[in-house]
């Protein structure tokens, strides 16, 4: 009878001291869920200049950035890819004009203006945000050489006000051979558009990129900065005044580079124009009935060479992070920051509206073909998004119920630079250069053909054949990438895979320059 007392007793303290230490912990609990809540509405401190550098995205950066290299056209000038040379010397002497500059498209060796001008775009936007980054680990010059040769071109391009060449070589013709640029033979015919065929979306971009370009040089060569933006307005003007899709009046364009539309050029290039002059007519032009026409508030979508609304949201954002006069109260660019917060609640992987389009591994998922320009223009502009959070001490972004903070942004961007660069299932990176395992056979004639060898339009297609890897690193290029199930065949004939674009090389650079190290975001582009 005592022992049972006894062990009563003890059965009585012991409930006691259970009840009494889940008590202490809620109360504990509590207290750490309001301190956390209270800290989530303390922004983060501000960056200072570039800090301490990453060693894995500064080397990965410094590979990136040779593709643009090993895709030049031209009379090459210090060059640096020891297997290439000069070519299309004679692209657009059909119409007395230099087109010889630019770059390559791809894996073959057309120039098709439409990508090209948005690579530009996005080189020109990745080195006003993030050049001092890239200084910090000596690819700034790189960079604003590549876009000049782009930019150069472009001017070139542009002979009249309303006259745009928007095309080098025919992709049916070009297609049919297999050769080094070197050895090109065949003819390269031009095509453009005008008043009497217009193509806004290509007319608007290259506007776009003469814009963002004008700013890069504006300091460095104002004479040329002037000569940018000269043309910029005229490109607007034209696109505007002159309205037409330019593959409905162009379809051969269609097979390669068919538009979805071209409104969201448009407000894409007044938006560049606003920063480049700060004429507020251009801020009027996206926020006045053709931002209501063109803009598709409220409904996110995938930032590309197709479509630009989803960079022109994040860019119109940066005027009301950083008080531009004309920002208050301001509905529609109002609108234009409530839908970036839109694209970047659907990236956040723990958002309430995430997106579905995910591999098991994590990457942004949506085309088969070139399936990384998604993920990795998407992780590019949530960069951003969360460099203009920090400096502007905006602690967090709401998502439905939920809010995370400009960390979480940069790690989702960090997330998909690490797949691209080998943490996936494959150990593979899909960036060529970079790492132990990248893939060998990539879909790109230069790369596949010795440079030292004869080869006419059709019998270097043995090499396209070959079982051998290719002879030639395509440095720095960044490939189609992986399918749905994470699975990727490294063949030279999978150009759904294997082939890289140039403009995919513009994404890249700027995601990777966000990454090398940490700075505040500049307020203003002037």
């Amino acid at each position: 009878m005592g022992k049972e007392s006894k062990s009563r007793g003890c059965l009585g303290w012991f409930l006691v001291i259970v009840i009494l230490a889940l008590v202490v912990g809620a109360v504990v609990y509590t207290i750490k869920k309001k301190i956390d809540h209270s800290n989530d509405d303390k922004p983060a401190p501000v960056p200072g200049p570039p800090g301490a550098i990453d060693k894995k995205y500064a080397e990965a950066l410094e590979i990136a950035m040779q593709f643009f290299d090993v895709q030049k056209s031209g009379k090459l000038v210090d060059n640096k890819i020891s297997w290439r040379g000069d070519s299309g010397l004679k692209d657009g002497s059909e119409s007395k004009l230099d087109l010889s500059k630019g770059m390559y498209d791809a894996g073959d060796h057309m120039k098709f203006g439409f990508p090209l001008a948005f690579t530009a775009t996005v080189l020109s936007w990745a080195i006003l945000e993030y050049g001092d980054q890239m200084e910090a680990v000596n690819q700034l010059e790189p960079a604003q050489e590549s876009l000049k040769w782009i930019t150069d071109y472009l001017i070139n391009a542009h002979p009249s006000e309303n006259v745009l060449f928007i095309q080098v070589g025919d992709p049916v013709l070009d297609h049919k051979c297999w050769e080094r640029p070197e050895n090109m033979k065949e003819k390269r015919p031009l095509t453009q558009v005008n008043t009497s065929v217009p193509g806004t979306e290509v007319a608007a971009e290259t506007a776009a990129a003469m814009a963002s370009a004008s700013l890069v040089f504006k300091t460095a060569d104002s004479k040329y900065s002037s000569t940018l933006l000269k043309h910029a307005k005229q490109l607007f003007n034209f696109a505007d005044k002159y309205r037409g899709s330019y593959s409905e009046n162009i379809p051969e364009v269609a097979t390669y580079y068919n538009s979805t539309g071209y409104g969201d050029e448009l407000l894409w290039a007044a938006s560049w124009l606003f920063h480049a002059t700060g004429d507020r007519s251009y801020l009027q032009y996206v926020t006045g009935d053709n931002g209501k026409e063109f803009a598709d508030w409220g409904s996110p979508t995938w930032f590309s060479w197709d479509n630009k609304l989803a960079g022109t949201q994040v860019l119109l954002s940066r005027l009301s992070f950083f008080g531009d006069k004309g920002a208050s109260g301001n509905s529609g660019l109002e609108n234009y920051r409530k839908s970036a917060e839109d694209v970047m609640c659907g990236l956040l992987p723990k958002s309430p509206s995430a997106t579905s389009s995910r591999t098991d591994g994590g990457l942004i998922w949506v085309s088969e073909w070139n399936a990384l320009q998604h993920p990795v223009a998407s992780a590019f502009l949530a960069a951003l998004y969360s460099d203009y959070m920090l400096t502007s001490q905006t602690p967090k972004l709401t998502c439905g119920d939920d809010s995370f903070k400009p960390s979480d942004l940069r790690k989702f961007a960090k997330s998909q630079a690490d797949y691209v660069l080998g943490s996936n299932p494959l150990k593979m990176s899909f960036l060529v250069g970079y790492g132990d395992k990248y893939p060998q056979y990539v879909h790109h004639r230069g790369a596949s053909i010795p440079a030292d060898a004869t080869t006419g339009c059709t019998d270097g297609f043995k090499w396209l054949d070959s079982t051998k890897p290719n002879p030639n690193v395509a440095i720095g290029a960044l490939l189609g990438g992986p399918f749905l199930n994470e699975t990727y065949i490294d063949s030279r004939n999978n150009s759904m895979q294997a082939e890289p674009t140039t403009y995919n090389s513009a994404v890249i650079v700027g995601l990777l320059s966000s990454l090398v190290t940490t700075s505040s975001a500049v307020k203003s582009f002037t």
